[in-house]
């Protein structure tokens, strides 16, 4: 497993967590989604044998969001 940190550019209200959140899950691999508001982050743990954190990032893009950076390591 490993842990990707998508650092976005903000969150305007409580319904786009939901929005990514729900979209994060949706995909094949991805075990975990925290979307942190007030931070305008979003943390994901994912099977990088299953999808990329590449991939999860044009998810989020694809909703509208700009993703500023992302970190990925290996989940503990």
């Amino acid at each position: 497993m490993s842990k990707a940190i998508m650092q976005l550019d903000a969150l305007s209200c409580p319904s786009c967590m939901q929005k990514i959140q729900s979209a994060l899950e949706k995909q094949n691999g991805v075990a975990d989604v925290k979307v942190l508001f007030n931070a305008a982050k979003v943390k994901t743990n994912f099977d990088e044998s299953v999808v990329s954190a590449d991939v999860l990032t044009e998810v989020v893009t694809k909703l509208g969001y700009e993703v500023q950076g992302v970190k990925v390591k290996q989940a503990q």
